[in-house]
């Protein structure tokens, strides 16, 4: 069976887009040189215990580069894997992409969005840099794509303290909030594997989340990237990680779905980094389309959809 328009078991935002404007729209990961509240001092230094952004985006996306040349060389890198796209989604990924005075935003976004093949943007960014200001512009672009995505990684206050996060859950509650009452699109970045979280905890973020006005949301397995905070915490105290083995997490990711509201996209389920920034691959160098296959197999193995047990026990 398939619950879902594009025939898979749970609601993928490639489907809503395909669905939206009768194609793909692919993302082209953007670096304009932001940087952080908790790196600059004004939250706090050195960012969160998990974080080496150079280990999550791609060669092209340097801040060097004006942003058009960076759409330019993104176009060229993805159009050898995927030809027939056509419109992109210029994805600001890199540290705080609203940490900066509105005129600022407004130039860089609209350098942006001057390019003809760019369909909208996708803007990564902190809970706590975001004001009324900014989310009002970004609600008069009415015309484009615009999808503003928090950095969220836990639903549990203690987890967030653990891992130096600068802000509680509220704030990001509030965040989201804010952003979606203006009609923006609101996507949200959970990692699962944080310190001091059990099984049963990260499957308690289901209901949250679901709660949420959220459009779309992100999962990915915490991994240990090498000169980062908590790779030496994960030396001295391994046993308040839970470490999946990847059967062991398809089937997270299934328990997940299946306590997820039935609307809420799913945008990704694991995260890539390059080997050379991890001291361990365990599961090998299976990439994400290999690890979709999967979990659409493991699903279909266990009969199960997305939503299959939201409210079910409202």
């Amino acid at each position: 069976m398939s619950a879902f328009p594009d025939g898979k078991r749970y609601n993928t935002s490639a489907g809503r887009y395909q669905r939206m404007f009768g194609e793909r729209l692919q993302k082209l990961t953007l670096d304009a040189g932001f940087s952080c509240p908790n790196r600059d001092g004004t939250v706090g230094f050195g960012g969160c215990s998990f974080c080496d952004n150079a280990a999550f985006h791609p060669g092209y996306s340097t801040p060097c580069k004006p942003i058009l040349q960076q759409i330019e060389e993104g176009i060229e890198f993805h159009r050898r894997r995927y030809p027939k796209v056509r419109r992109y989604l210029a994805y600001f990924q890199a540290y705080s992409n609203t940490y900066a005075p509105l005129e600022t935003l407004k130039a860089l976004y609209g350098e942006a969005l001057s390019h003809p093949d760019v369909a909208g943007l996708v803007i990564g960014t902190r809970p706590d840099c975001v004001d009324e200001e900014k989310l009002d512009y970004l609600a008069s672009l009415r015309d484009k794509v615009v999808v503003v995505e928090y950095g969220i990684e836990s639903c549990h206050d203690k987890t967030l303290e653990r891992i130096g996060r600068g802000h509680d859950f509220a704030r990001a509650e509030k965040a989201v909030r804010m952003t979606a009452e203006r009609g923006i699109d609101v996507g949200a970045h959970f990692i699962l594997g944080l310190p001091g979280e059990t099984r049963q905890m990260m499957l308690d973020q289901c209901a949250v989340i679901s709660g949420l006005p959220l459009t779309s949301v992100k999962f990915h397995q915490l991994q240990i990237v090498r000169g980062t905070r908590i790779e030496r915490e994960f030396a001295e105290r391994p046993d308040d990680f839970l470490r999946f083995g990847l059967d062991e997490y398809l089937d997270l990711i299934v328990d997940i779905l299946e306590r997820l509201r039935p609307d809420l996209c799913v945008e990704r389920v694991a995260g890539e980094v390059p080997p050379r920034f991890v001291s361990q691959t365990p599961w090998g160098l299976i990439r994400n389309d290999g690890i979709l296959r999967l979990l659409d197999r493991r699903l279909e193995e266990r009969d199960t959809f997305q939503g299959r047990l939201y409210n079910i026990d409202k």
